[in-house]
């Protein structure tokens, strides 16, 4: 069964998530997108998230009308710092999918800092890394041993970001069309921003 595991925070999940895997989902002819809510993201521990429940909750709202998508609370269940290596090999456990069926999308924004990563090198080799290509990405600024094992995906230009939803929400401007109705009322309702 041909997977794609997709990670992030999601806080909040926004309809540029939801197009980026859709867009996956039919260009790489995926069986499923499982999405992958952080416990506690490797690259934002300086800044404050909200609360697990609330973020999963938000993602089970954002995604529940899409039978091509799952959700993975693997990390949550591990908890502490969520290192994407340690996922990709307990799912493959759990599932007992191959490296050559399991992909891990990860948008280009991602790549440039990914050989910092924990243990890069093993990620390579337990699955297959698909990148999403955002504005601004050049080939020339990730090293070569990357490059070498990875495939590019054009999506459409997206310009949503879950940073950009909170300081329009802090700001009093209306974040109606960048998240699903469920997710916008569920903000609105916790006042989650």
């Amino acid at each position: 069964m041909k997977t794609c595991l997709f990670g992030g925070t999601f806080d909040p999940p926004h309809f540029g998530h939801l197009i980026v895997a859709q867009t996956i989902f039919e260009a790489e002819h995926f069986d499923k997108i499982v999405f992958v809510p952080a416990h506690i993201p490797p690259h934002k521990m300086e800044r404050k998230i909200s609360s697990v429940s609330l973020r999963l909750d938000m993602l089970k709202m954002a995604t529940m009308d899409n039978p091509n998508f799952e959700i993975s609370d693997i990390e949550l269940k591990r908890g502490g710092i969520s290192y994407s290596l340690e996922t990709i090999q307990t799912y493959k456990e759990q599932t007992g999918l191959g490296g050559e069926d399991l992909y891990y999308l990860i948008g280009s924004d991602s790549l440039k800092q990914f050989q910092a990563w924990q243990n890069p090198k093993a990620i390579l080799e337990e699955c297959q890394l698909i990148v999403a290509i955002r504005p601004g990405f050049r080939p020339s600024d990730i090293p070569n041993w990357i490059l070498a094992k990875v495939q590019f995906a054009n999506i459409p230009r997206i310009e949503i970001s879950s940073t950009q939803i909170r300081a329009r929400w802090v700001e009093d401007k209306t974040i109606r069309y960048m998240v699903t109705q469920p997710v916008w009322t569920f903000i609105n309702k916790h006042n989650l921003y």
